[in-house]
């Protein structure tokens, strides 16, 4: 049994502590992502030894919800054409709260999408801006509201505490709204600032404060108390309501055995399981039309995924 990991390194903007595999700006080339993308899935699942069984499939990025329906439509028959897919399949798709309609939501979810992770980050105005997101509060009480509408009983809700001068009380307000939107999972990370970016620029020359690793450490082990109060489990921290339990298998498969069975594609993927030369897909270059119409193989760019 095996994961499938997709990276989709498209965003509108690249965020100011950003340093994941991910080009802004690049929106034409997703038509020639889309079908190098597949041709990866079919050349990756013909290499295999046999036909593969998958129980978890996630679309990370960047930002996959920048893809038309139309598009995932594309990429998830290949996958069923070139794999075979448990009943309970959790297909997971990567989302900007600012970049989600009602209506786009409803075709996932007919699509076959039953899990949806938000990067919400913040419920602060001027956390987000200082981040550089280019949502707000309002964007995601929306699209938690039209995620349920839609039918998705499954949602993560990802959150970065320790940002420079970010106070506790402040961390604690974002994690008690949050907890009032009822999700069923939440993913908290500790914001490292790392060079290369605007953030790590900014703090090289004095204009950004380096987060406080003790006011850190406050916020981490605030959470793991108030989470477990809400009846939380700290691992990825996930949410169980109403005694019900949802059982994240794209959690437990990175936990306990991404190493032996998850397989990644896209540009900037790193996969561990070595089954074929890896398909070169480059935004910003001429690799992916070039792929698109030659058939090109070579290597993937090995870049870190979100």
């Amino acid at each position: 049994m095996i994961s499938l990991y997709f990276h989709i390194p498209f965003c509108i903007h690249r965020c100011a502590y950003c340093d994941f595999n991910t080009y802004a700006g690049q929106e034409p080339l997703i038509p020639a992502y889309v079908e190098a993308l597949c041709r990866e899935i079919k050349i990756v699942a013909f290499s295999a030894p046999e036909r593969l069984s998958a129980h978890t499939i996630f679309f990370g990025g960047g930002t996959p919800s920048l893809l038309s329906a139309d598009q995932f439509e594309s990429i998830l028959k290949t996958v069923q054409d070139s794999f075979n897919l448990t009943p309970d399949v959790e297909i997971s798709l990567e989302a900007n709260p600012g970049t989600l309609t009602l209506d786009f939501l409803r075709d996932l979810r007919t699509l076959g999408f039953n899990r949806i992770s938000l990067g919400v980050q913040s419920v602060h105005a001027d956390e987000l801006h200082q981040l550089e997101r280019i949502h707000d509060t309002f964007d995601v009480i929306e699209a938690v509201t039209w995620a349920r509408r839609a039918g998705f009983d499954n949602l993560n809700l990802d959150l970065i505490f320790g940002l420079p001068e970010q106070p506790l009380d402040r961390w604690q307000a974002t994690v008690n709204f949050i907890l009032g939107l009822h999700p069923e999972h939440l993913s908290l990370y500790a914001l490292t600032v790392e060079h290369g970016t605007p953030f790590g620029r900014w703090a090289q020359r004095g204009l950004l404060s380096m987060p406080d690793p003790d006011t850190a450490a406050d916020m981490y082990e605030w959470a793991g108390e108030a989470l477990e109060a809400a009846r939380t489990a700290l691992a990825d921290i996930a949410l169980y309501p109403d005694g019900a339990g949802f059982e994240l298998k794209a959690a437990l498969a990175r936990k306990h055995d991404v190493a032996a069975n998850c397989i990644t594609m896209g540009n900037g993927s790193n996969d561990v399981l070595d089954l074929v030369a890896r398909v070169f897909l480059a935004p910003g270059s001429e690799a992916v039309t070039e792929m698109v119409g030659k058939s090109t193989l070579g290597r993937s760019l090995t870049g870190r995924r979100r």
